[in-house]
């Protein structure tokens, strides 16, 4: 290949090239022998060079490896044609070699200045005649990448410079943990900036310190450091702490993984040191950090234990009569005195649950079962009352479904009439599951039928599951201790619901209301006992809390979602679950039916937004992610960090809240599962009217908080605008078509008579816009959706046809049309505001309530049940009781009979022994 004469006094490379230290050298007419004389004659002349601002000098073979890399580099330099050259050049590198840092700086820096055609981010212009005829295209990009990186190379090396003024007495400091191949004496070599400062607060990948990391299950190739993050070596810097002075991260792992941080951050505290670490390892530590905020004097837990004991014991006395009631029952049809009366014990363990066959209510204690062995009905008292009383419900079962008529119906470009076909009329009931059943004279019940999962032959026995005196002797201890202790309950006068201050936020224009504003404390400010006291006399009337700020309270582990999914695939150990975690069950929120998506794309979607092929944006969420009971188990460290997060920790802790009644089940019992879950969604600003990332109208069956951990907004152009409002209103025409249809017409056109009611979407700060309603509204707002339910949409935006039960049920959400109409009609509005990032919302049982993401959000939620939300509790397990066989609410997940057993007896346990102290 022809070589063409470089002038290097005419043109800019030789001074760009020494820069770099690199040698012009052409490769391919050099012989290995002759390489290894040059390579060996820049290390004699670098090992004879001293650096006079160093103190700590590097071995002879860290200097070998510094040349190799600096010959690589000029290895890939443009060639030159004559001996004489490459000696001109090689002469220039070697006094550029034997210079010191300090001097070699200010030298690139003239040279820096001197470019005055180099500018930042611009390729250079070669005018000069004998060098612009002959660099290709193809080689001219080549060049114009070297420049980049050489660009990004004089900014490493201002970056050090400042680096090294600011932190002479932290360089001393990490100078005293001098690496074992590390020596004061001796001869040195001359280095690139990066290795100068490795002594204090920078290292590069060829360094030889083999203990920078303290754990890790990837072990590094011997001699060499690596980077904590990414468990690479090679790296180009690496960034040292100074307080541990042995973790280090390289700059890309700063700029992918820690986004918030600058490089100085990292050299003052590192992530490690902070707690905050989300490399592989580190987030599958648990017990890293202290998750309880406050610790509780004995005088504090007696009194809440005092208080949780007076609050449960009312619902023990009610279970205890009712299986006297029983007894007295069995004694009558034994003709025995109740005292004399003998029960079987039921086989069943702890970790065992019992469930009665007909309501799906979990037994505590005494039951009734079928002596049969092929046959295993167990029938609960609650039943066993209602089949002597003559009100057994039949639990008919349910029978809708929504027809998918397609894409274009979805997005409304096809008309359908309503079909007999699709769902059961609203005037038709459902089959009775089975004939009513009735009692004996005496009080003794017959084993339901085959079809209903019994024999149909056997009387049933009275069995139990407990001792047989323990639940009485429980009651018992309980009022007597009471009896003995003053219970008085300490109580703070407050009238901030009705005033608007810095700890309060309006949700509500209820007029003659005093509760349109809700509490809403600073993070901060809830450790302290009278917040406690604040929080108990609004919890108690039922009303929302809104703590701002909670993550304030943490180390600052990132929520970003591609980190929970790392950690979550750490510990995916078999090879087909690993496949599983590469794919995810979303729910398409337009059509309500689960899709699978590639988790990476769905996760790209939640920062960048996906749309159809329309340009209606397709919204997408995880709902119980990761998809596992255990949550604790599959993300450890993001536990910890939610738990440590959470305002009032006497109630919402899930492991030892001292008054969350949920924490009280004894070891080895099958615990219901209440969290900690995590729901990934994602959002747009505008209401769409359908196909809305919403959770919709429901009610849990305890009380939850829910913590916003992360958002992201995506940016919607104006061409995805403009298709969105040609589609609404062609959404409008669809619903106005099968409106007239099915003989109702919609009055939302005259929303401008209704009532006002607040609007919080204008406020660009929040992420999920809320309403939770009023636990005395609830009759109104049922016969607001029983009126109007045919205006919602459900799966495949099907028109909702048949409604079991308007809340329960969940198929509806409730747009601002819809919510100025219910408040024009029957009077009542929710509370409504906005969620921002880090704020945690407390949601009493027993209050219906709706989201709708504004932004793509990541929340984590956990259930917790309270002394003073135990009759909500009581009621909403009596209303699921109710519900056909199989629907979605119908299962007593939460236990709350046996829940308030157990705390009763695990509250006098922690009270005896605060007395033995």
């Amino acid at each position: 290949m022809d070589l063409v004469s470089v002038d290097m006094e005419s043109c800019s490379l030789k001074p760009w090239a020494s820069k770099k230290k690199r040698s012009l050298k052409r490769v391919k007419s050099l012989s290995s022998d002759s390489i290894k004389e040059v390579e060996e004659e820049g290390c004699g002349k670098r090992k004879r060079s001293r650096v006079s601002n160093k103190k700590m000098k590097l071995s002879r073979a860290d200097s070998d490896s510094v040349v190799k890399r600096n010959q690589k580099r000029r290895r890939k330099m443009v060639r030159v044609e004559s001996e004489d050259e490459r000696e001109v050049v090689h002469k220039a590198d070697s006094e550029d070699s034997d210079c010191t840092l300090s001097e070699w700086i200010q030298r690139l820096k003239r040279k820096k200045r001197d470019k005055g055609k180099i500018k930042s981010g611009e390729y250079f212009e070669v005018d000069d005649c004998t060098t612009g005829n002959w660099i290709s295209d193809q080689r001219r990009e080549r060049l114009k990448a070297e420049h980049e990186e050489d660009l990004e190379w004089e900014d490493e090396l201002e970056w050090i410079t400042k680096l090294k003024k600011t932190s002479r007495s932290r360089t001393r400091n990490l100078c005293s943990n001098i690496p074992e191949h590390v020596t004061e004496d001796g001869p040195s070599s001359s280095q690139s900036p990066t290795s100068e400062v490795s002594d204090s607060l920078v290292k590069t990948g060829t360094s030889n310190d083999s203990t920078s990391v303290k754990t890790t299950s990837k072990k590094p190739k011997e001699g060499n450091v690596i980077c904590h993050q990414c468990m690479k070596e090679g790296k180009l810097t690496l960034i040292v702490c100074s307080v541990c002075g042995e973790t280090m991260y390289c700059r890309q792992c700063i700029r992918k993984w820690y986004p918030h941080l600058s490089e100085e951050d990292i050299t003052d505290k590192c992530p490690v040191c902070c707690k905050n670490c989300n490399c592989s390892n580190c987030l599958n530590l648990n017990c890293l950090i202290e998750t309880s905020k406050r610790e509780l004097s004995n005088s504090e837990r007696r009194h809440h234990l005092q208080y949780l004991i007076k609050s449960t014991l009312p619902f023990l006395n009610e279970l205890s009569k009712s299986q006297k009631q029983e007894i007295e029952f069995e004694a009558k049809i034994q003709g025995l005195l109740p005292c004399d009366v003998e029960m079987n014990r039921a086989k069943s363990s702890c970790e065992e649950r019992v469930y009665c066959n007909h309501c799906a209510t979990s037994i505590v204690d005494l039951h009734r079962s079928c002596p049969n062995p092929e046959c295993d009905y167990d029938l609960c008292l609650k039943c066993c009352q209602e089949i002597r009383e003559g009100s057994l419900s039949e639990h008919p079962e349910m029978e809708l479904e929504y027809v998918d008529r397609g894409y274009q119906y979805m997005h409304g470009i096809d008309y359908a009439e309503p079909s007999s076909s699709d769902c059961i009329p609203e005037d038709v009931e459902a089959k009775p599951s089975a004939a009513k059943r009735s009692a004996t004279d005496n009080g003794s019940i017959t084993c339901a039928a085959k079809e209903l999962g019994g024999c149909g032959d056997c009387m049933l026995e009275l069995k139990r599951i407990l001792a047989r005196t323990w639940l009485s002797d429980l009651e018992q201890k309980a009022e007597t201790f009471l009896a003995s202790y003053n219970t008085s309950t300490r109580v703070l006068k407050c009238r901030c619901s009705a005033l608007e201050t810095d700890m309060t936020r309006k949700a509500a224009m209820r007029t003659g209301s005093n509760d349109n504003y809700l509490f809403c404390p600073e993070s901060l400010d809830v450790l302290k006992e009278e917040e406690l006291l604040h929080f108990q006399e609004h919890w108690t009337k039922g009303e929302p809390v809104i703590v701002r700020n909670s993550l304030d309270n943490t180390p600052g582990l990132s929520w970003e979602p591609m980190v929970m999914w790392r950690a979550l695939c750490k510990n995916v150990n078999s090879t087909g679950s690993s496949k599983e975690m590469s794919q995810v069950e979303a729910i398409d929120c337009l059509a309500n039916c689960e899709v699978e998506i590639n988790t990476r794309h769905f996760f790209e979607g939640y920062s960048k937004g996906r749309s159809y092929e329309n340009f209606w944006p397709q919204m997408l969420k995880l709902k119980d992610w990761p998809p596992s009971d255990k949550f604790e188990d599959f993300l450890p460290r993001h536990c910890d960090e939610f738990i440590s997060a959470l305002p009032f920790q006497e109630y919402s802790d899930p492991r030892i809240g001292i008054l969350n009644i949920a924490a009280k089940f004894p070891e080895g019992h099958n615990k219901p599962d209440l969290g900690p879950k995590t729901y990934i969604a994602y959002g747009i600003s505008d209401e769409l009217g359908r196909g809305d990332s919403v959770t919709k109208l429901h009610c849990d069956m305890s009380d939850a908080v829910n913590i916003l951990t992360h958002t992201a907004e995506v940016t919607v152009s104006q061409e995805q605008l403009s298709a969105i409002k040609a589609l609404k209103k062609k959404h409008k025409e669809q619903n106005k078509f099968e409106e007239e249809s099915s003989g109702e017409c919609s009055e939302m056109e005259e929303e401008l008579n209704m009532g006002e009611i607040l609007s919080c979407e204008n406020d660009e700060t929040g992420s999920a816009l809320w309403d939770i309603f009023r636990r005395e509204d609830v009759p109104k707002l049922e016969e607001y959706i029983r009126k109007h339910h045919k205006e919602f949409r459900h799966s495949f935006c099907s028109p909702v046809t048949k409604v079991y039960h308007p809340i329960h049920d969940q198929t509806c959400y409730l747009t601002v049309e819809h919510k100025r109409k219910l408040k024009a009609e029957f009077g009542i509005e929710p509370w409504t505001f906005m969620q921002k990032l880090g704020e945690a919302v407390f949601i009493p049982a027993g209050c219906p309530h709706q989201v709708r993401n504004l932004k793509s959000c990541t929340k984590v939620a956990v259930d917790f049940v309270s002394p003073e939300n135990i009759h909500e509790c009581l009621r909403l397990t009596e209303e699921f009781r109710q519900l056909p066989k199989n629907h979605k609410a119908r299962e007593d997940k939460l236990e709350i009979k046996k829940m308030v057993v157990y705390a009763i007896d695990e509250a006098l346990k922690e009270l005896e022994a605060l007395s033995k102290d």
